[in-house]
């Protein structure tokens, strides 16, 4: 790794290029951190409240009817059949304050002493009636919930089926089926609406794929024939010179025909998501990238520099050092006189972070945006331009997303772009 000239300070915060991908404080590429389980609001869940919810509302109903029809009851069957009217009397512990009616108490007192009395058996019985009524209503309830968790998860356990092989799907690798077995419900024609869609979209991708293969051999095929023919004919001594100049110019033509080709074959094969992964340090590949673009640099003048520091991924080492290189090479190719191309790379925060800046000529913040869309290229034409084909930010981008991340550009004050790669380690 090497280390230049002290780095210019860092561009002022505007909005990124890629609306696609929306850069986050800290170039957070990951979501926020999920809640636990038991507190997301998922349909088990809600429908373990529902089912609860109901009980105990059930259960608060009945629970009062039967304390109604208790009280009513109690009162209609609690008028003493006698009244008393001159007995010795022994007072028990359920009513103390009687006493004999040949005491000082009369027998009319002594007979509301007995209505008071049943009066206040007859609350105590219906409190404890409701006290006991209530704890068991309480247990019932919890074991309804935990009834209903249970049941809500049988029920919607094809939807986690559904929801494990959608995840698995990738547009490489659509061979994964539900396959739902049950009653043929609504659940089960889900299912199967979503086999049926996997099936046209894996035949989609096959003849997609199909096409690229084809392609690549038919363009590439008589591209390479006009190639041979115009050097076997230009190295011919008895040339002429407008003959040579004429070769020069078709060869010309037919490199950039070439790299377009090149292009739109692996702007065709990037833009799906990989399958096959393995370590890739970002940091070789934008050390190769500059390796490849330095003698091009030093023939426009252009100062490279670098700062390289580990940033190790999962994906395909040959794109990551394609996105590398188209960058370093649009930094160069759209410079100044005596600019310079400063390349970074480090590990922040479990993602990896390429970023290239370059002096240039000012950029206006609302072309940025175009410069990511294939054959858009600043204030220049579709065609005639020596700088390349206009595939290399839209190559660069596909290649992002087929690893997860995203690609962004800022104008820089003073002119040129500031180029972040963001992709999850």
């Amino acid at each position: 790794m090497t280390t230049s000239a002290p780095t210019p300070p860092p561009p002022p915060a505007r909005p990124p290029a890629d609306r696609t991908a929306p850069r986050r404080p800290g170039w957070d590429l990951l979501p926020a951190e999920a809640p636990p389980p038991w507190l997301r609001p998922t349909i088990r869940i809600r429908l373990t409240v529902l089912y609860g919810g109901m009980f105990l509302i059930a259960g608060v109903l009945l629970l009062w009817i039967i304390y109604l029809l208790a009280a009513q009851a109690l009162h209609q069957g609690s008028a003493l059949p006698f009244r008393l009217l001159g007995a010795n009397v022994q007072p028990t512990d359920a009513c103390p304050n009687l006493q004999s009616s040949s005491g000082t108490t009369s027998i009319d007192r002594f007979n509301a002493t007995v209505d008071t009395c049943m009066q206040h058996q007859r609350e105590l019985a219906l409190n404890t009636l409701l006290r006991r009524s209530l704890m068991a209503l309480i247990g019932l309830t919890v074991v309804a919930f935990a009834f209903g968790y249970v049941m809500a998860g049988r029920v919607l356990s094809p939807l986690g089926r559904i929801t494990r092989t959608a995840r698995g799907v990738v547009s490489s690798d659509l061979k994964r089926r539900i396959e739902l077995d049950g009653p043929d419900d609504e659940l089960k024609e889900l299912a199967d609406t979503f086999d049926d869609m996997l099936d046209r979209l894996e035949r989609s991708f096959d003849a997609q794929r199909r096409f690229v293969a084809n392609a690549s051999h038919e363009l590439r095929t008589p591209l390479a024939i006009n190639r041979t023919l115009l050097e076997v004919q230009m190295s011919d001594p008895e040339a002429s010179a407008d003959l040579q100049q004429l070769g020069k110019t078709l060869l010309a033509t037919n490199e950039r025909s070439e790299q377009l080709v090149e292009g739109l074959l692996l702007l065709a094969r990037s833009d799906n998501e990989l399958v096959h992964r393995k370590p890739v340090d970002v940091a070789e590949a934008a050390s190769q990238a500059l390796d490849q673009t330095r003698a091009e640099a030093q023939a426009k003048g252009v100062e490279l520099r670098s700062e390289l520091g580990e940033a190790v991924v999962q994906g395909n080492g040959v794109l990551l050092e394609r996105i590398a290189l188209n960058l370093v090479q649009n930094a160069v190719r759209y410079n100044t006189a005596d600019g310079w191309v400063e390349v970074r790379t480090t590990a922040e925060g479990g993602q990896a972070l390429l970023m290239v800046a370059n002096t240039g000529p000012m950029v206006p913040a609302y072309e940025v945006d175009n410069l990511f869309e294939p054959f858009r290229r600043l204030r220049t034409e579709r065609t005639g331009s020596d700088k390349g084909v206009g595939l290399g930010l839209s190559i660069a981008r596909s290649v992002a997303r087929a690893h997860g991340g995203f690609i962004s550009a800022e104008p820089r004050e003073g002119g040129g772009l500031v180029m972040r790669v963001v992709i999850p380690q």
